[in-house]
């Protein structure tokens, strides 16, 4: 019998290149892989789709191309990226402004290239691009002063907006997220952090309140207590008050218009079913309604996979996409959910735990943008499912179909990794 260590040392040549590659983290993001695909086909047991175009296959073929990407970037030391933020930044912005002329429309709104009979999503690479563009920065200057914040936000505006005129409110979203945590990673103060939310918040909070006296109230209660935190937090107290108030009564004043006039009707809907998905019970409220039904009908063991009948009887729309979650508590359960739930948990600890650690501050950051990015998604997806966030179209990462979404993930799975792979600290 051959001797075990003969046997490593034969194979150490060859996976020396992976020596500090976090298991964890890889482990978690091939087993979410794998699900997705078992409870894709879950969703599309009953269509009559055959072959390589069958979502779930197509969903671990893009997954198997994920991990040798996943794979190279580990090999590739991340810190060369802080070479090129620029041209990454400048690719990014055109890809997106070629999507604005010549994308293909879906579902309200033009965010596809068709290349080669594929349709490729350039807004979910470019999430990608803002983190290295935004590491790059942050790690040179830290937010921590008001105009290294401000040039941070000048950085993110260009893409953010091309993003929100396809229109895709949902991916936009994600992209003020992976900004805020990075802000927040590079010492940019609490309170200047609420004072970039509280414009939109307060024009939320403002439209919703036209006819009620008691969220009248509780808006100029806010316009308050953003005038203390500007107050406490900016270099200039009685202007920057001043400023912050003004700021958030004209937001709120004009939340309405910007409601009727910016927002189109799909996206009014999306954002306000959740409220009351009864309202329109077959209209904008269906998908909320009916994944209710499925996720409780799940109780707690499930009813097993391929088993789930609003699943299977295909009550959800795009279940397969968006409300993947969906199939996950028809068929697993609460015990299936929170196993679920708990691998997201493992995956965002071991990215903590890797910025924590990273070499320098832009491979910190990097792993920190990505946290961002998978816990929002991770939050408002699931929270869409069960009808406690408005349906924004953000994919379960992982989980959901989408190959330009998964290989989004896995590339940025791949910079972290690269990160703990190269990394010179101590590692948990």
């Amino acid at each position: 019998m051959a001797n075990p260590s003969l046997r490593r040392s034969w194979l150490q040549p060859f996976l020396a290149p992976w020596k500090d590659l976090d298991g964890w983290l890889l482990g978690a993001t091939l087993g979410l892989t794998g699900l997705g695909g078992l409870l894709i086909r879950s969703t599309q047991l009953h269509t009559r789709v055959i072959g390589f175009e069958v979502s779930w296959l197509q969903h671990w073929v893009t997954g198997g191309v994920g991990l040798v990407l996943l794979l190279l970037l580990t090999r590739f030391r991340y810190d060369r990226l802080q070479q090129w933020p620029w041209i990454i930044y400048i690719i990014t912005n055109i890809s997106l402004l070629i999507v604005k002329f010549v994308g293909t429309s879906a579902l309200g709104a033009r965010s596809w290239l068709s290349i080669g009979g594929l349709n490729i999503q350039p807004s979910e690479f470019a999430k990608i691009g803002v983190i290295i563009v935004l590491a790059a920065v942050l790690g040179a200057e830290e937010a921590a002063t008001i105009p290294a914040l401000i040039r941070a936000l000048a950085i993110l505006a260009l893409p953010w907006g091309l993003v929100f005129v396809q229109p895709d409110l949902g991916t936009s979203l994600v992209f003020g997220a992976i900004a805020f945590g990075m802000l927040y990673w590079a010492n940019a103060k609490p309170g200047w952090l609420i004072l970039m939310l509280s414009p939109p918040l307060s024009a939320i909070l403002y439209s919703f309140g036209a006819d009620s006296k008691i969220v009248m109230g509780l808006w100029f209660v806010w316009l308050v207590f953003m005038g203390i935190i500007s107050w406490k937090s900016l270099p200039w107290p009685r202007i920057g008050a001043f400023g912050a108030v003004l700021i958030n009564a004209i937001s709120g004043s004009m939340g309405t218009w910007a409601w009727e006039n910016i927002l189109k009707d799909h996206q009014r809907a999306r954002l306000t079913s959740f409220l009351d998905p009864n309202q329109d019970p077959l209209g904008s409220g269906y998908h909320l309604i009916q994944s209710s039904i499925a996720i409780g009908s799940g109780q707690f063991w499930g009813r097993g996979l391929n088993q789930g009948s609003q699943t299977q009887l295909e009550f959800i729309p795009e279940q397969h996409t968006d409300f993947i979650f969906s199939a996950v508590g028809e068929e697993l359960g609460f015990v299936g959910g929170m196993l679920v739930l708990l691998v997201y948990w493992l995956m965002c600890l071991r990215l903590l735990i890797i910025a924590q650690n990273a070499k320098d501050n832009f491979g910190s950051l990097l792993a920190i943008g990505v946290l961002s990015m998978i816990v929002f998604q991770t939050i408002i997806n699931v929270g869409m499912t069960i009808g406690v966030s408005p349906v924004t179209g953000i994919p379960l990462p992982f989980l959901s179909y989408g190959r330009s979404a998964l290989l989004t993930n896995f590339i940025g799975i791949g910079l972290v990794e690269s990160v703990a792979n190269h990394r010179q600290r101590f590692r948990f």
